[in-house]
């Protein structure tokens, strides 16, 4: 096969040189994820992770979960504000992973854009890297994709992977649940990563408001609420399950909160939710009143201000809320598992 030169391939749109130095300028932001288990540099066609970091496990299992930000990355770009938005994506990854019980242990990230601007990918990265310590994690490897005539020259979208580990026999979920269970909410830090088409829709397009317009109830500018990054609660999940005896764990991302509960409900039971234990933060009802919604639309879309569940025994409630305290997680009893018949369900009064 003929080579392209570089020039031609420039001149279609994509340039291997901006793609060098956006790689120069993230490999300081990598480095500080790196965990000893972690082999090797960036720059190499894969990553490295020693795997006999496991060999302490009785009996490994590696879980493993994949996503994207979706449409708030349009809030990313029409701000030009790109160093936050990796919180969402490791949020997005690292907290689907560890409702499981499992520890994530590394993360590879996708950048797909318009255009390379070297200072653009590595504030994005930048971001990634960041959240990857929170989480405890390291950023291993990655992509950065340039589409020209796919995407605009200022548009981009991430997305990633993530692997972890848990012991086969400390794996949470719905085999665990029983009746009389408390179910235990955690607060968001806001709209976290889903249902923005739907507040973009009702915020931006149809009452037309501008992302730097000051809200009142919000008491900042409507582009600071809705770029507000996802928390991240993977070490805080993890040491709650070391100190407290968790049965099962939600994230609760699109779909809303009854739904994504009702997937660690087993057959047979249901949680019931009870609205009044906590009040959602003022983005919430601006979306709702702003839209003219239903309420059953917003709460099968939107998180309602109730990041992460877990489901526990009521003599565990006390020492979970307390590790949750400790941690600066606020939380709450949100409500109780009930025996019902038919399919496991989560209903919201």
């Amino acid at each position: 096969m003929t080579s392209v030169p570089q020039s031609a391939y420039a001149a279609a749109g994509v340039d291997i040189e901006a793609g060098d130095r956006a790689v120069e300028l993230m490999k300081a932001s990598v480095a500080r994820t790196r965990r000893p288990e972690v082999l090797g540099s960036l720059g190499g066609f894969a990553g490295f992770f020693d795997a006999s970091a496991l060999k302490d496990f009785r009996q490994p299992v590696l879980a493993s979960s994949t996503d994207g930000v979706g449409t708030k990355v349009a809030i990313a770009q029409a701000l030009d504000k790109h160093d936050t938005i990796g919180f969402d994506l490791i949020g997005m990854l690292v907290d689907d992973l560890v409702v499981s019980g499992a520890e994530p242990l590394f993360v590879t990230d996708y950048i797909a854009c318009g255009r390379v601007v070297p200072e653009r990918i590595a504030a994005i990265v930048s971001g990634i890297a960041e959240a990857c310590i929170a989480a405890g994690c390291s950023l291993v490897g990655g992509e950065t994709a340039e589409h020209p005539g796919l995407l605009g020259p200022d548009e981009y979208d991430i997305a990633g992977a993530t692997t972890g580990v848990v012991e086969r026999d400390s794996i949470l979920g719905a085999h665990r649940v029983k009746p009389g269970d408390a179910v235990i909410g955690m607060e968001a830090s806001g709209l976290h990563s889903n249902g923005y088409s739907l507040v973009r829709n009702v915020l931006l397009t149809q009452a037309g408001w501008s992302l730097e317009r000051h809200v009142e109830e919000l008491g900042r500018s409507l582009g600071e609420e809705l770029l507000e990054p996802t928390r991240i609660y993977a070490l805080d999940v993890l040491d709650l399950i070391a100190k407290a005896e968790i049965h099962a764990m939600s994230h609760i991302t699109g779909g809303g909160l009854a739904n994504n509960v009702a997937r660690v409900i087993p057959n047979g039971m249901r949680a019931v939710l009870q609205r009044s234990s906590w009040t959602p933060a003022p983005i919430f009802e601006l979306v709702q009143s702003v839209g003219s919604l239903e309420q059953s639309d917003v709460d099968a879309t939107l998180n309602m201000g109730v990041g992460m569940v877990a489901i526990l025994p009521q003599d565990q409630v006390a020492a979970a809320l307390e590790t949750l305290g400790e941690r600066g997680i606020a939380s709450w009893v949100l409500g109780e598992i009930e025996q019902h018949n038919g399919r496991g369900a989560a209903t919201l009064l």
